[in-house]
């Protein structure tokens, strides 16, 4: 687990202590902040990650430390930890996109529960935006006719169709068409779909 990350930000020593203790016995390496400017100085990981917050602290407290998050688009699941929990507290970090909301003192094994679906949905994250990284390399690399022909064909227009809105051939349509499914790797149109809408590529209406 040593490649997963959690990140426990709490001003209080005994609970960073305990906390980081608790997960590195299961394996995970950990890196601990007595306050939200040491967290909110340190580079985004670059491998699975989870923030383990303190809901009460001096100065920046929890909600606001994930305003900041958000503001620099640090999409790091947060599991928040609080003395003082209420239901419209425990709502409005919920909305706010937090993950899970516990009551110290923490149960471990509901802690250790939360920290192993928050990596798994940060794992998922990473995945999604590795392959969105890799169609947005490979839709780089289309001529500007075979974009065009891309945004028509993922509307369901056939070859003839295609060629009569570019003003081209039919057999010209053919090859754009062949030639940017080699270059995205795909072999069927439904794929080629999924692809556009992974990359945000809109369909191009006929006239």
């Amino acid at each position: 687990m040593s490649e997963r990350l959690v990140m426990v930000l709490d001003d209080d020593p005994t609970i960073r202590s305990a906390v980081s203790d608790l997960l590195e016995a299961e394996g995970y390496r950990v890196a601990t902040f007595a306050s939200a400017a040491d967290f909110l100085d340190t580079p985004a990981p670059a491998v699975p990650s989870c923030v383990i917050l303190d809901m009460q602290m001096p100065q920046v407290d929890g909600m606001t430390v994930l305003q900041h998050m958000a503001q620099r688009r640090l999409a790091l699941p947060v599991i928040f930890l609080t003395g003082h929990g209420t239901i419209p507290l425990s709502v409005a970090a919920m909305k706010a996109g937090a993950n899970e909301f516990l009551t110290k003192p923490v149960d471990p094994d509901a802690l250790l529960a939360a920290v192993g679906e928050a990596l798994a949905a940060d794992s998922a994250r990473i995945a999604e935006r590795r392959e969105t990284d890799r169609l947005a390399a490979l839709h780089a690399q289309l001529t500007p006719r075979e974009r065009e022909v891309f945004a028509l064909a993922i509307g369901g227009l056939l070859n003839k169709q295609i060629a009569d809105e570019m003003g081209i051939s039919e057999i010209m349509a053919k090859v754009h068409k062949r030639n940017l499914m080699q270059k995205m790797q795909t072999r069927t149109l439904a794929e080629l779909v999924r692809m556009a809408e992974r990359l945000g590529i809109e369909i191009t209406r006929r006239r």
